[in-house]
């Protein structure tokens, strides 16, 4: 890949940001939707919450299993697959005549989309080996997430006010086609010198933990505790198998010492904190504006632009500072305005007023904006290449870990607010434990950019490096017999 020319590594970069695109932009338009998918599918605030989260718990159980694949069988195949997968479930999920339907619609396209975005990633690592040259693309990455945040609220509002809420699906199809086609004529063939065996148990357990602990919180204020106590004691004990077993392989699913560094496990942190923020400051937003508001699905698309466009504005110069002065600086101002954010909404009921509102949508967009990129590249940063797909599909799982647990939290904690008070009076004070949530997911993010980004967290890189590439680690269940 390293005999690319500078235009074709571009265009490689523009085919793999169009599926980032379409998986990203899903996500956002969805949020848009909601109201107007309650009314029709008749669905409760749970129901909305499988809406969002069957989608990002599937992604989120596979990105690791995706990446892994791709890397043994090739990465041009499993993208390619992950588009013609995600395409089709965008198509059904048109047309799903019910609530139930639509969730299994979702998934479908869940399973394409983990094949499409830790792919990607580990294609563009491939492609771009100068390590500025890969921070500015991994800079335009980020803005392209930046991007879907910015149109897809609008384009949400347009489709659902002028079709229908099943029209926000047709979007990824010429979008799917044209990446397909562009993949297949230029995008080179790639695989990892020596691919990883495949670990179906560590699989099944992670999908265990994820999805056992996302039905516990999601179900709680419904079910109550005697429904949802036996899923969290699943999720427990699959958290404990994991990290019982996967140390004892010699290719584990998640290689746990890659946690040794301090700036990849941030990172991870970083991202389940920032996404949950993300996925609840989505999710509550879009209820209020036309639930309690009663705006309508374009001008509550209108409202959330005061987010959406610092988001666009600030990934481009978050990948830059990267680039040249390192990720502590992004995950500083990221941490401060996603904590000011919420503690606005928190303890001012921001959204009670226009000018407040905006404001606490503008710090969230700056806040948003500037944490995408310094997590991917510290994630990647220190460890070595052939190993840099596995940081990488780590890093988007906690993303998409992260965006699940904020939508199933958040929503958990505004159901059991509400109650069955009536929704538009209850819900500014349901809502505010949820915005004390995503001010300490902020504050998360601000402590750990702090904490691991400096020198000390650099030297545990280094070691970790080094301990990866030796061959003792790679015979964890040999040595641990010689001991």
């Amino acid at each position: 890949m390293h005999d690319l020319s500078h235009r074709r590594r571009l265009l490689v970069l523009a085919i793999c940001c169009m599926s980032l695109l379409i998986v990203s932009l899903d996500n956002t338009v969805l949020n848009v939707a909601l109201p107007s998918l309650q009314r029709d599918l008749h669905a409760d605030t749970s129901g909305l919450q499988w809406t969002i989260d069957a989608y990002t718990l599937v992604l989120a159980s596979l990105l690791m299993l995706s990446g892994s694949t791709a890397d043994r069988i090739g990465r041009k195949k499993v993208f390619m697959a992950g588009l013609v997968i995600f395409s089709a479930g965008s198509l059904l999920c048109s047309l799903a005549p019910s609530l139930e339907l639509l969730v299994v619609f979702r998934m479908m396209q869940a399973v394409g989309g983990s094949m499409l975005n830790p792919v990607a990633m580990s294609i563009i690592t491939n492609t771009f080996t100068d390590t500025r040259e890969r921070a500015r693309a991994i800079g335009v990455w980020g803005a392209v997430v930046g991007i879907s945040m910015a149109a897809g609220p609008l384009v949400g509002g347009l489709l659902v006010q002028s079709v229908s809420w099943r029209s926000i699906f047709w979007v990824n199809l010429p979008v799917g086609l044209a990446a397909l086609l562009l993949t297949l004529r230029f995008v080179p063939e790639s695989r990892a010198p020596k691919a990883r065996r495949p670990d179906p148990v560590g699989q099944l357990l992670v999908i265990a933990l994820f999805g056992s602990l996302t039905y516990a919180i999601i179900e709680a204020p419904g079910a109550g505790p005697a429904t949802s106590a036996p899923f969290a004691a699943i999720a427990l004990a699959a958290l404990l198998a994991l990290l019982w077993y996967e140390p004892r392989r010699a290719e584990p699913l998640v290689d746990l010492h890659f946690f040794r560094s301090a700036p990849f496990s941030g990172a991870t942190v970083i991202a389940v904190s920032a996404f949950a923020a993300l996925g609840g400051f989505l999710f509550l937003s879009t209820l209020y504006l036309q639930n309690v508001r009663g705006l309508d699905a374009l001008h509550a698309g209108l409202w959330m632009l005061p987010m959406a466009t610092p988001t666009f504005l600030c990934a481009p110069l978050s990948g830059r500072l990267v680039g040249t002065r390192g990720p502590r600086l992004p995950l500083l101002v990221a941490g401060t305005a996603l904590t000011v954010s919420g503690v606005l909404f928190a303890v001012f009921d921001a959204e009670t007023s226009n000018t407040t509102l905006v404001v606490g949508y503008v710090l969230f967009g700056i806040g948003f904006g500037f944490v995408n990129a310094p997590i991917t590249n510290t994630a990647v940063s220190g460890m070595p290449r052939a190993q840099a797909g596995v940081a990488a599909a780590v890093a988007s799982t906690s993303r998409q870990l992260g965006q699940t647990l904020g939508v199933a939290v958040v929503g958990a904690v505004l159901a059991s607010g509400i109650g069955s008070s009536p929704y538009r009076h209850a819900f500014v004070s349901a809502a505010r434990p949820g915005w004390w949530i995503l001010a300490a997911c902020g504050l998360a993010v601000l402590v750990l950019g702090l904490f691991t980004t400096g020198r000390w967290a650099r030297r545990t890189a280094e070691r970790t490096a080094g301990l990866l590439q030796s061959p003792e680690v790679r015979r964890p269940v040999e040595a641990s017999h010689g001991a």
